[in-house]
């Protein structure tokens, strides 16, 4: 039997003024990072933008999300990637995972 995907959605703002860049970044995003993220069971993972909103949309295959998670969040590569991403954004929902830019957000209907 085939595991559905888990959904997992996410908001954060982006900075006015470093809008440009944090697009430009996603034209070329680092192959090693996008490796990694395929590598932890990340799948059809897009990111949009409307304003100075980001919104956040993957599927997870895996078995451990938290334990998938870590092993991307322990990743040079990734963790070099966020030096640049990070400073675009700006957190703009309450703090529901503490400290986190990008907050999760709950689904609220899905047609299958």
């Amino acid at each position: 039997m085939t595991r559905r995907p888990e959904r997992r959605a996410f908001v954060v703002g982006v900075r006015p003024d470093k809008r440009e860049e944090y697009l430009a970044l996603h034209r070329a995003v680092w192959p090693s990072v996008e490796r990694k993220l395929t590598e932890c069971n990340v799948r059809n993972y897009s990111i949009f933008i409307f304003g100075d909103i980001l919104f956040a949309y993957y599927e997870y295959v895996g078995d451990d999300h938290e334990a998938d998670m870590r092993r991307i969040a322990e990743d040079p590569d990734s963790q070099e990637w966020w030096t640049h991403t990070d400073p675009c954004q700006v957190r703009i929902a309450e703090e529901r995972d503490p400290g986190a830019l990008w907050q999760p957000i709950d689904e609220v209907w899905h047609l299958a």
